[in-house]
Formats: structure tokens, sequence, C-alpha cells
């Protein structure tokens, strides 16, 4: 060190809990440890125009020990921010015959550096006997919490559930309509 010399390591690690499933009873266990998370997603929803904005991504997860602090809170950050594109933005369009409408990648629409939020990323596990050095997976996992905070989230802050996703504004303006017209009746 300090003499221009790179250290680098190499390693591998392979679970010993694992099997594969039985072809008859289809059990067995894929994964040598499993991580648990939830979310909780802050919004601002413009009831005139329908956008929403996430402000602020909680993130809390099961990852075993963390070993490295910055790239876990990369992974989760990415996982969230993809989340984040599934619920308000990504949309294949198909036609009648199966065949996607979508012109080109230009028109599926994906988050970009510009719609990262605050996060914020609580570790709650212990390490794990199993894992790497106590390790869990963080990574795509949190991808399936993300969903679900942002879109409970426009529920509380307009009252509408909207249960079809992308969540466009187009959607919400719908559904606060329809909100509008039930209580009228």
């Amino acid at each position: 060190l300090g003499h221009g010399r790179l250290i680098i390591g190499k390693g591998e690690w392979a679970p010993t809990n694992t099997e594969f499933p039985d072809r008859e009873t289809r059990y067995g266990n894929v994964s040598g440890a499993y991580s648990f998370a939830c979310q909780v997603a802050e919004v601002e929803v413009d009831p005139e125009t329908g956008q929403v904005k996430v402000l602020k991504v909680t993130l809390g997860d099961d990852c075993g020990q963390v070993i490295n602090l910055l790239g876990a809170e990369g992974q989760a950050e990415g996982s969230a921010t993809m989340g984040i594109g599934h619920a308000l933005m990504e949309e294949i369009l198909f036609g009648d015959n199966g065949q996607i409408m979508n012109p080109s990648s230009l028109e599926y629409k994906i988050p970009t550096a510009r719609d990262v939020v605050d996060f914020a990323l609580l570790e709650v596990g212990r390490p794990d006997p199993v894992g790497p050095y106590g390790a869990k997976e963080i990574g795509e996992g949190l991808l399936i919490s993300t969903v679900p905070a942002v879109v409970n989230a426009i529920y509380d802050a307009i009252g509408v559930r909207i249960n079809d996703l992308p969540v466009t504004p187009e959607k919400i303006l719908e559904a606060l309509e329809k909100g509008k017209r039930r209580k009228r009746s």
C-alpha cells in the first residue's frame, strides 16, 4: 500500500443448505438465505394534474451482516428506483395479436438520475449463520415491496385506489372523477 500497488482478491461461496426441488413434491430449498424487507413511501399527488412525486422511500431490510455499506445502500436505492419505475412509468403496450405496440425503447419510460428520490435504508438483520460472513442478499428482492409502498402512499394521499400499473396521471384523474360521481349519487 502506498507504493502504487493495487490489492485484488477473488473468492466464491456456495451455500451448504440448498437442495434441488423434488420432482414429485416440488419442495426444496433453492437459496442459502432469505432476506425480508418492507418499505414506506412518501408521495405528493397533484389532484388537478394527477402528477405523482415520490418524496422519500424508507427501506427496512434484513440483509444479514452488511459487509459493504456503500454497496448495500447502492443496491437498495437501485432496486427501489426500479420499483418506482414499475409503479409509475414502465408500460409495455400490446396489440390484439400480442404484438408489442411501443414503437421503440424511447417510448418505454424508465427512471433516470433525475427521478431518484431521498432514500433511507435501515439494516435490521442479524448475521446469517449460513451466508458468507453472515451476509444475505440485498438487491432486486427489495424491488418487490416498492410498488405497494408507492401505490398505498398514493391511496393515502388521494383516497382512491389504483389497481392497474403503471399508475399514470390519467388513471389518477379518472379514479378521482369516479370517486366524485359515487359521492354525488
